[in-house]
């Protein structure tokens, strides 16, 4: 077992980036263990091993925290599959893991909490409802060994503000790193404007705040630039690591040339490149960003990417590649000559 991880705060106090390795649920749907639509994360409690094991190659690929995947695991998303009577179990089972894995690697182990799918700016009922849901959620993951709370993923101020004030009051004092989805125009759902919504959950506690899912690095980085002199906590950036563009800025409005939305099954060829997310790091990092992931699409060789770009060797950067041995582009001087560069050009 590894020694004890230092501390968020104490992270942040010192001015190091944290870097947190989300999107287990998509991940989980290309490997064939959870289905698109709902997205329920019905394989922690299925196939535990097979999170454990995302979890140990995400922090091979440089992640700091084990973050639990209890994303979708409320109480609103497992009614949608009539799963409610698994809520309790699959958020013990996912927390149990990621503390396992935290403990074992000398990591940081996140509770996680996102948007509940029933904010209604003309109907008040929502808010107890939601409030009870976060409740239950912190309290298990309190129980469950969290460091922090990453609450992430809301697309209205009042959520996300909902979120942190119940991390406070359930949370056992843990600290709150809260992430905002945002989508077109200047306004969240519930017409704050983003930099405020920030501002006021930065004042009002939070840890970290800033930007998460939904959009990609090229819609999210102006963001991020307009954010950086206003935000006096860590800025958070967890985009998804597609190619989103200024006609489509939010990852679930890119269509295909046919005008076919592509989420979620047809993203792949607005993947970002490694190079791209390592540009993206570097850059993110420059603006001041104190905590910084991928989200929806991420995969271990872009953490990977991200660990490096900030100058880091994780355990996987033993097999970063290497063209020097490479038998056509290497230049490794132990190679077969046989003008290689002038087989590559006529060749391939």
């Amino acid at each position: 077992m590894a020694g004890k991880a230092k501390g968020l705060l104490e992270r942040f106090r010192d001015g190091e980036t944290v870097i947190c390795a989300e999107g287990y649920l998509f991940e989980f749907e290309r490997r064939g263990y959870l289905q698109a639509g709902g997205f329920v994360p019905e394989v922690v409690i299925e196939q535990p091993e097979l999170v454990e094991g995302l979890h140990r190659e995400f922090v091979h690929a440089g992640s700091d925290v084990v973050l639990a995947f209890t994303f979708y695991a409320h109480r609103e998303k497992l009614r949608l599959v009539g799963r409610e009577a698994d809520l309790e179990r699959m958020n013990r089972t996912a927390l149990r893991l990621a503390r396992k894995v935290a403990d074992d690697t000398g990591t940081l182990m996140a509770g996680n909490i996102c948007g509940t799918n029933i904010y209604d700016a003309t109907d008040p009922a929502w808010e107890p409802k939601a409030r009870a849901m976060f409740k239950e959620q912190i309290e298990w993951a309190v129980e469950g060994g969290a460091d922090f709370i990453y609450a992430e993923t809301f697309f209205a101020y009042a959520e996300a503000s909902l979120a942190l004030e119940c991390v406070k009051q359930y949370g056992k004092g843990l600290p709150a790193v809260v992430g905002i989805s945002k989508h077109r125009g200047d306004l969240l759902f519930d017409g704050v404007p983003l930099g405020d919504a920030l501002v006021r959950l930065a004042e009002a506690g939070a840890a970290a705040v800033g930007l998460n899912c939904g959009r990609g690095p090229p819609t999210m980085l102006p963001l991020l630039e307009d954010l950086k002199d206003k935000i006096k906590v860590p800025l958070v950036a967890a985009p998804v690591p597609y190619r989103t563009h200024p006609d489509s800025p939010h990852f679930m409005t890119l269509k295909d040339p046919d005008g076919k939305v592509a989420f979620p099954l047809d993203l792949d060829p607005w993947l970002c490149s490694r190079s791209q997310i390592a540009a993206f790091s570097r850059r993110a990092r420059a603006l001041g960003v104190r905590y910084l992931g991928l989200c929806c699409g991420n995969a271990s060789h872009f953490t990977r990417a991200m660990a490096e770009a900030l100058g880091r060797q994780p355990p996987a950067s033993r097999y970063t590649a290497d063209m020097t041995k490479h038998a056509y582009y290497g230049t490794d001087p132990t190679l077969i000559d046989f003008n290689t560069q002038e087989v590559c050009k006529n060749k391939f």
